[in-house]
């Protein structure tokens, strides 16, 4: 079940809901359901480092180094 970013029409409250399929979220401050869902940035599961090492050990596989800033490609190139 994904959370989702609300934000209510009526009062301006910004929430959070955790939702399943066919749910609609209602405001926690109001109760009204006029709700505008958000953009939300989505959170990489488990460790961080380890996910961008991951991330960059695809990416130099594959030939490219997208993933290195330009202080990193110095040693890499």
């Amino acid at each position: 079940m994904p959370i989702f970013s609300f934000r209510c029409s009526k009062c301006g409250e910004e929430f959070e809901a955790l939702l399943r399929g066919g749910e609609s979220a209602a405001c926690p401050a109001c109760a009204s359901v006029e709700v505008e869902r958000q953009v939300s940035s989505p959170a990489i599961g488990g460790r961080v480092k380890a996910a961008i090492g991951r991330a960059r050990q695809q990416a130099a596989k594959e030939g490219h180094f997208s993933n290195y800033s330009a202080s990193e490609l110095k040693g890499k190139l």
